[in-house]
């Protein structure tokens, strides 16, 4: 299935779908910790994703060690997350919101494995809990969880995964690291925690058509 600059590897309705502004030129590496993999990888995964979703979990337990160890070590796809909380507050926020701060202080994907660990059972004092076991500086990381500092960017990235057409957790996009999707080679939706094969089939793909 198909659209303008979007190929959907499984049905999916994808109805008023606006082109989200695109997160693999050069500022995504900057600041932000979500990034996982080289910036000169060919290959962009992006996922969307909540703490607290089942199938975020099965993802991240059965899928996701398998595109990290043949795909993002070995420097063919640059690995980007995004939250997708399924409720506007609750454990998905807070947990998201966790993750951020700790990502203040270069410990995002510390945080980031912790909460998925934790097979949704999250409260508060889980975060507080993982926040001294990987050594945050406290007060800062309250600080920061107390003021809600990165609200506002995790609505944003949600309302991002509206406009790719996602509806539910988790959702991926599959795009080249350096190029916009076209409607001849567009980007690649993989709408759910489908196996590592459905994966690996459009990555493989994409690579072997990728310029040498």
């Amino acid at each position: 299935m198909t659209m303008t600059g979007l190929r959907v590897v499984l049905p999916v309705v994808l109805c008023g779908l606006l082109w989200p502004l695109f997160l693999w030129a050069a500022d995504t590496t900057e600041a932000d910790e979500r990034v996982r993999g080289r910036a000169s990888a060919p290959l962009t995964l992006i996922e969307y994703s909540d703490f607290t979703c089942g199938y975020c979990l099965k993802f991240f337990k059965d899928t996701w060690p398998r595109i990290h160890a043949r795909y993002v070590e070995t420097g063919k796809v640059r690995f980007l997350y995004r939250d997708y909380p399924r409720a506007d507050q609750g454990p998905g926020i807070d947990a998201a919101m966790a993750a951020r701060c700790a990502g203040e202080q270069g410990k995002y994907w510390t945080m980031h494995d912790r909460l998925f660990a934790e097979g949704g059972r999250l409260h508060s004092t889980v975060y507080v809990e993982h926040a001294a076991a990987i050594g945050l500086n406290r007060s800062a990381f309250d600080r920061c969880v107390k003021e809600g500092r990165y609200a506002k960017s995790i609505f944003e990235d949600r309302q991002e995964a509206n406009r790719w057409g996602f509806r539910g957790t988790p959702g991926f996009i599959l795009v080249r690291t350096n190029n916009e999707p076209t409607e001849k080679e567009p980007a690649v939706a993989i709408p759910g925690a489908f196996p590592f094969e459905m994966f690996a089939e459009e990555i493989d793909r994409l690579l072997a058509s990728s310029p040498q």
